[in-house]
């Protein structure tokens, strides 16, 4: 989805932050991105501020994401310790029945 000249700029950035939620989506946001900022009528100082801006959101939703893999890693990593713990548990009780 790219930005048209007859969408608000506000419903535009709000549509190129929702594309920047997803890593694949982000060349496509800033790509938006850029288009809207050659829309809005700024200074030089505007420009770089708000591009400093947008480049602090994608590196936000970058490192978000590489945290929620990590968790996720995380968290199947200690299921499997548990699951194996269990294991353990019952072939021990079970070789102690046995004896």
């Amino acid at each position: 989805m790219t930005y048209s000249s007859t969408q608000n700029p506000v419903e535009a950035l709000g549509n190129a932050l929702n594309l920047a939620q997803e890593i694949r989506q982000q060349a496509e946001a800033t790509e938006q991105f850029t288009s809207i900022l050659a829309q809005v009528p700024q200074t030089p100082e505007t420009a770089e501020l708000l591009t400093l801006l947008w480049n602090e959101v994608l590196s936000a939703r970058r490192s978000a994401a590489f945290w929620q893999q990590l968790s996720d890693i995380e968290k199947h990593m200690t299921d499997k310790l548990a699951a194996n713990h269990f294991q353990l548990q019952q072939n021990y009780l079970r070789l102690m029945q046995e004896q």
